[in-house]
C-alpha cells in the first residue's frame, strides 16, 4: 500500500521548500518531492541572488504584490533560519538622457507598488555612492530596500526546518503520473508512489509538464537561459550596491552585484530555449556579459573571474506568477511561473500557497504547539574569531581540520552538513551547504577530501559518490 499524506509538494526549490516549511506548522503529514538528488538543484541554485525592491513589476500583478511583501518578510525569515542577508540597496543606472524617462517611469511604478524610499540620483550623487561606476553615467534610480541573499542556502535552511518539524523529504522522486482519485491523488514515480489529499505544483520550469499529468493545459512554461560570471572575493568593493542597467522586454538586464559571501556576480544573459535541461555556458553569452558589464563598471577584469554558470528561469505565457487552484481539480494547487522576482517574493508566495492548501483540505488542521520556525545556526569557522574557534575545536577536534583552505571550511562543518536533516549526499550538496569548493581553486585541492568524507559518512564506496547525483560519478573504478 502506498503511503498517504495530507499534502504533497512537488519541487524542492526555494518556493517548494518554503511552502513545506509553512505547512510544517500544522498537524499534517506533508511530503516534499524532488526529482533530483538534493534540494536547490534547479533555478534556485543559479540565479542573481537579489531581493528586489519591487519597482519594476506591473502594478496589481502577483509579481508586484508579493515582491514587496516578500522583501518585507525576508530579513526576519533569514534571521530565523540563520541565512546571510544584506540590505545593500540597488541602482538602475541611466547612461544617456534618453534612458532617464525609463527611470522616471520605474520610480512612478515603484511608488504605486508601495516601494519605500525610492529616489532619482544625479550623476554626482551616483558617483559618490558608487565611485567605480562608468563616469559617463547620467543618473540612477536608487532603491534602498534592495537586498541580497544566498538562494540555495535559504532553500536548504527552509528544507532543514521543514524536515525537523516533521515533513518527509523524498529525493530522486521524478513524478511521471498523477491519478485523480475520490479522496485526492496518487502520485507516481519510478521510485514509488504515494497518496495525497492535496498536491502543490512547485516544479519550476517543469510546472506545466506536471499540470498536464492531470489534464490541465491552462498555461505553458518555457525556459529562459541566463549565464553568469562570478568574480574572486579579492574584487569585493568594486560595487557596494546592486547595479542594474535599464531593463528590456527580456528582463532586468545585466547586473553587477555584491554577494553575501563577498564575491561579485555578473549577469545574466537572457535567451529563450526549448530544452528545459540545457545548462551550457557559451562563448557568446560570456563575452556578451563582459561587454555589457564594461559599460557599467569599466574597471572589470577578466582575470578576476573564478567560475561561470548557467541558470534557467521559468517564464510563463501569462508573464506573471500562477498561484491558484487548478480549474481541473481545486485540490491541485499551482505555484508556477515563478521567475524574477521569484526569490524576492518566495516567502510571500509560500505564505499564500500554504493557506490555499489548508483551505482545500476537508478537515482543517490545528497548528502545532511549540512549532519552531528556525533551525540551529550552522558552525562556520570562517566567520568565528580566534577564541570562538578554539572553543569549537575543544568541543570537536574535527573543526580544527581545515579541508577547504580558500573558504576555511573544516571537516566538522562538512560532517554537520551531511548529517543535517535533508543533508548533503553529493559533492555539490556539501559545496552549497559549507562553501567547500567555492573559492579561487574551485575545489581543486579540497574536492578529493570532500569525496572521502562523503564516502565515509554515507558508508558508500568512493566510486559511488557523485558530483550532483544521477550519473555524475567522479571516480569510475579502482586502478591499483
Amino acid at each position: 500500500m502506498p503511503q498517504s499524506y495530507d499534502i504533497a509538494v512537488i519541487g524542492a526549490g526555494v518556493v517548494g521548500a518554503l511552502v513545506a516549511r509553512e505547512l510544517s506548522r500544522y498537524d499534517l503529514r506533508v511530503a516534499l518531492l524532488e526529482r533530483l538528488h538534493d534540494v536547490a538543484q534547479g533555478t534556485t541554485k543559479a540565479n542573481s541572488a537579489i531581493v528586489h525592491a519591487g519597482f519594476d513589476a506591473k502594478p496589481g500583478s502577483w509579481k508586484a504584490k508579493l515582491n514587496v511583501r516578500g522583501n518585507e518578510m525576508m530579513p526576519v525569515l533569514c534571521q530565523a533560519l540563520h541565512v546571510p542577508f544584506g540590505r545593500c540597496g540597488s541602482l538602475v543606472v541611466g547612461f544617456s538622457e534618453d534612458e532617464m524617462p525609463t527611470l522616471e517611469g520605474l520610480l512612478r511604478r515603484g511608488e504605486e507598488n508601495g516601494v519605500p524610499g525610492l529616489k532619482l540620483l544625479g550623476r554626482e550623487e551616483l558617483l559618490a555612492m558608487e565611485p567605480n561606476i562608468n563616469p559617463d553615467a547620467v543618473g540612477a534610480l536608487h532603491a534602498p530596500t534592495g537586498a541580497i541573499v544566498c538562494p540555495y542556502e535559504l532553500c536548504i535552511a527552509a528544507a532543514e526546518c521543514a524536515v525537523r518539524e516533521g515533513v518527509e523529504f523524498f529525493r530522486n522522486f521524478d513524478v511521471t503520473a498523477i491519478e485523480q482519485a475520490e479522496d485526492g491523488f496518487v502520485v507516481r514515480s519510478q521510485a514509488g508512489e504515494m497518496k495525497a489529499k492535496i498536491v502543490v505544483n512547485a516544479a519550476g520550469v517543469h510546472a506545466d509538464d506536471i499540470a498536464r499529468l492531470i489534464g490541465d493545459e491552462s498555461f505553458s512554461i518555457h525556459a529562459r537561459r541566463g549565464e553568469y560570471l562570478l568574480l574572486d572575493s579579492a574584487r569585493a568593493g568594486v560595487v557596494w550596491t546592486t547595479v542594474f542597467q535599464c531593463p528590456s522586454k527580456m528582463g532586468k538586464g545585466v547586473l553587477v552585484t555584491p554577494t553575501v559571501h563577498g564575491n561579485v556576480l555578473l549577469g545574466p544573459t537572457a535567451e529563450d530555449i526549448d530544452d528545459k535541461l540545457d545548462l551550457v555556458t557559451t562563448d557568446a553569452g560570456l563575452w556578451g556579459i563582459q561587454e555589457a558589464v564594461a559599460r557599467s563598471v569599466p574597471s572589470f577584469r577578466v582575470g578576476d573571474v573564478i567560475t561561470s554558470f548557467t541558470g534557467l528561469r521559468a517564464h510563463s505565457d501569462r508573464d506573471d506568477f500562477i498561484l491558484e487552484p487548478s480549474a481541473v481539480n481545486p485540490k491541485f494547487i499551482h505555484a508556477a511561473g515563478v521567475e524574477s522576482p521569484g526569490l524576492s517574493a518566495a516567502p510571500a508566495i509560500a505564505e499564500y500557497i500554504a493557506q490555499l492548501a489548508i483551505a482545500a483540505l476537508d478537515d482543517k488542521p490545528n497548528e502545532k504547539p511549540g512549532w519552531n520556525p528556525g533551525r540551529p545556526k550552522p558552525v562556520s569557522m570562517n566567520t568565528l574569531n580566534a577564541q570562538q574557534r578554539r572553543e569549537k575545536i575543544r568541543e570537536n577536534p574535527a573543526y580544527g581540520r581545515i579541508i577547504c583552505r580558500c573558504e576555511t571550511v573544516s571537516e566538522g562543518e562538512i560532517v554537520d552538513a551531511i548529517r543535517a536533516p535533508a543533508g548533503a549526499r553529493d559533492v555539490d550538496g556539501v559545496k552549497r551547504r559549507t562553501r567547500a569548493g567555492m573559492g579561487r581553486c574551485q575545489g581543486g585541492f579540497c574536492g578529493p577530501k570532500v569525496l572521502e568524507i562523503l564516502s565515509r559518512e554515507l558508508n558508500l564506496p568512493p566510486n559511488e559518490i557523485t558530483k550532483f547525483g544521477g550519473g555524475s560519478k567522479i571516480l569510475m573504478e579502482k586502478t591499483k
